[in-house]
């Protein structure tokens, strides 16, 4: 591998990587409305001679880079989705890339031109497939299952739907590298995060006037505020080894101050670090959501769907990165550990079906989700992760 080669390929993009940072940062979209973002990268790529396979109803692409050699296909990701955070400092329309997805898109672009240089592909065999994929955040549940009703997707995860579409038919491994706020080294290379599963559950009452009549309605906020106390309660049953996280939100709690709530609804991610501890941990908090109805004589309806598996990074992938990161900027900013993450990613789908590693990159700053989220060194987390990324396949092809 010519370092060297790599470094001043995507070192001769700065001016476009920055760019395509600020550009995104600038127009959030939440998953599977990134109709902007999947055009603006498209467009770059187009420019530079990629012929894209488009996703038509959905954003997002990918396109092939062949070597002209027998070898394995490695599927390179960037995700373009944003979050709602309306009280982000620098939100737009309430969005905020909050998780830094957009620098994983600029360093996309730094990837695509630097591949575009002479001499970068010498000596590789097999193939690169370039991917764009929308809807990485498991968020606006009631959005995404209208589109599922109406056929335009199957699943509420990007990655999902673009492997159920056949986007990543003939893939051998994946990779993409995300950005990490507040690190002390340059790279981080763990173990893997949590799967999970996504949960509604909506409390059936009875409406009565509040004042005049409380005793003729059946209270569904009471029905489950009783269940938020009982999912409380069972924290203390959950081992720290098993990395359990539920974190109920309250969508829906009433209509009127002076009319008793009939509805009221919540969802949930439940996570875990495998399958068997998520069904586990599911049917505690199924005990607890009946609690609060039985106790309050209401209804409840509960709906769980598929979420994200736990993400195991592969062993082999990892020593591959590391050697690949090694060469890049040498041993001593790079961090390797059997780490354990609580959030969980899409990527974990990937994991179940081919080798798969998603390492952290330097660069963001603020909380991950929260309303100080920023990318305060770009150079950190889009050029030198374009430059990893580049040299990543060297290693593998």
């Amino acid at each position: 591998m010519n370092i060297e080669l790599i470094k001043n390929a995507v070192q001769k993009h700065v001016a476009e990587i920055l760019a395509a940072e600020r550009y995104i940062w600038q127009h959030p979209e939440t998953g599977y409305t990134e109709w902007q973002t999947s055009a603006y990268l498209g467009n770059i790529f187009e420019q530079v001679g990629y012929v894209l396979h488009k996703a038509g109803n959905i954003p997002g692409f990918y396109t092939d880079i062949d070597t002209g050699k027998p070898g394995p296909k490695v599927l390179v990701l960037c995700e373009l989705d944003a979050l709602y955070v309306p009280n982000h400092a620098e939100a737009v329309n309430g969005n905020a890339h909050a998780c830094g997805h957009h620098a994983q898109c600029a360093a996309m672009v730094g990837i695509a031109l630097a591949l575009k240089e002479p001499h970068v592909l010498d000596g590789l065999s097999g193939s690169i497939r370039l991917c764009a994929v929308p809807a990485e955040e498991e968020i606006q549940a009631d959005f995404r299952e209208t589109l599922r009703r109406q056929g335009i997707i199957r699943y509420y995860g990007g990655k999902d739907e673009f492997l159920y579409r056949g986007y990543f038919d003939g893939v051998d491994m994946a990779f993409m590298f995300h950005t990490g706020p507040g690190m002390k080294n340059l790279f981080d290379v763990h173990a893997g995060c949590n799967g999970n599963i996504q949960k509604r559950f909506v409390y059936h009452g009875v409406a009565s006037h509040a004042g005049g009549s409380p005793q003729n309605g059946v209270n569904a906020l009471y029905a489950a505020t009783l269940s938020l106390n009982a999912i409380n309660a069972l924290r203390e049953t959950f081992a720290d080894y098993d990395h359990v996280r539920v974190h109920p939100i309250m969508t829906e709690g009433g209509n009127s101050v002076s009319v008793i709530p009939s509805r009221t609804q919540l969802e949930t991610l439940i996570r875990g670090k495998s399958l068997a501890v998520i069904g586990k941990t599911n049917v505690k908090v199924n005990h607890a959501i009946a609690s609060g109805a039985l106790a309050m004589g209401a209804t409840v309806t509960v709906t769980d769907r598929t979420g994200a598996a736990p993400l195991n990074n592969s062993r082999e992938l990892r020593q591959v990165a590391v050697d690949a990161l090694t060469e890049l900027v040498g041993a001593e900013p790079i961090r390797v550990t059997e780490n354990w993450g609580g959030a969980s990613t899409d990527m974990g789908d990937l994991s179940c079906v081919m080798p798969v590693i998603h390492p952290y990159v330097a660069g963001a700053a603020g909380k991950s989700h929260g309303d100080d989220y920023r990318i305060d060194e770009p150079n950190k987390a889009c050029v030198l992760s374009a430059q990893a990324q580049v040299a990543g396949p060297t290693k593998l092809l």
